[in-house]
């Protein structure tokens, strides 16, 4: 019996012993998390997720949940008869469609995503960009084969206020904020996208590391031709890359770009689909993703 508990809890303890450089280099540090794609849908995924974050909660760092929601935005707006137009990859939004927007994402996806946190403890507050002057945006017009177009309430963050986020995290808490911004020039709301979001909250709050929740396994060398990741790469070596990626991959690389770009450590493109994706990444010396780092960072990980 006793030989059966030293193997069984032999390789638990290695396991801790490897995160421990990682708790030591993270502990305190502010981590914002880009919830999104698989394991926004799927179950399993979800609590994983949940846990994961509560996780380094507990484990002495300050996480941050941005999170959007396309797959649940497109089925209310089927529900309310408002068919999903998609222009350079971002979701043409009405006024019409701006109400739904809203009401899915500050009152569908986050509060389920606050219930599922607090399972665990007194833990999540939810709020959008709009609270408390968060994020800011005018409208953005994507400019497609040479033309400015217009898509509707899309923002483009100008501003964020870090104020009521700090204090909830100096708190204790774990802001999951919702990707809907203030309007800077007139009285409505901005759809804002989510990866655009986590990368600008991450820079203006001085995170160590931004962590987007993808449905792939990273940043592929190739593309279709090969199915390699690139564990690691530079701000500069990514931007000579973003013209050739796909149009889906684009706002998460241009996040993590502009995060590191904005004084971020790490910002790291991770598979959502692994259950415990985010442990695995932070805490493990192999990491299971592609991570960007400023260009002047050496030998680092």
């Amino acid at each position: 019996m006793t030989t059966t508990r030293k193997h069984t809890a032999l390789p638990k303890a290695k396991i801790l012993i490897e995160a421990l450089p990682w708790l030591t280099r993270h502990h305190g540090k502010i981590v914002v998390i880009k919830f999104g794609g698989n394991a926004m849908v799927d179950e399993d995924l979800k609590a994983a997720f949940a846990q994961d974050v509560v996780f380094l909660r507990h484990a002495g760092l300050k996480p941050v949940v941005v999170h959007g929601g396309g797959p649940q935005i497109s089925a209310a707006l089927d529900r309310h008869g408002i068919v999903s137009e998609f222009k350079a990859g971002l979701r043409v939004t009405t006024e019409e469609a701006m109400d739904v927007v809203r009401m899915v994402l500050a009152g569908q996806v986050q509060r389920e995503l606050v219930g599922l946190l607090n399972r665990h403890g007194p833990f999540a507050v939810g709020l959008t960009g709009e609270d408390a002057h968060t994020m800011t945006a005018t409208k953005h017009t994507p400019e497609i084969d040479g033309e400015r177009v217009d898509i509707g309430r899309v923002g483009e963050i100008t501003e964020i206020d870090t104020g009521a986020i700090e204090a909830l995290l100096a708190d204790g808490r774990i802001p999951v904020v919702s990707s809907v911004a203030r309007s800077q020039d007139d009285g409505h709301v901005y759809n804002v996208n989510a990866d655009t979001a986590a990368a600008a909250l991450a820079a203006a709050l001085g995170a160590e590391t931004l962590m987007v929740l993808t449905d792939v396994e990273g940043l592929y060398e190739n593309w279709p031709d090969s199915d390699e990741v690139i564990s690691r790469l530079t701000a500069s070596e990514l931007e000579k890359l973003l013209p050739e990626l796909s149009s889906g991959m684009v706002p998460k690389m241009e996040g993590c770009l502009h995060a590191v770009r904005g004084g971020v450590r790490t910002a790291r493109v991770i598979d959502g689909r692994v259950p415990h994706s985010i442990l695995l990444e932070i805490f493990t010396d192999e990491g299971i993703g592609t991570m960007v780092v400023p260009d002047d960072t050496e030998g680092e990980s």
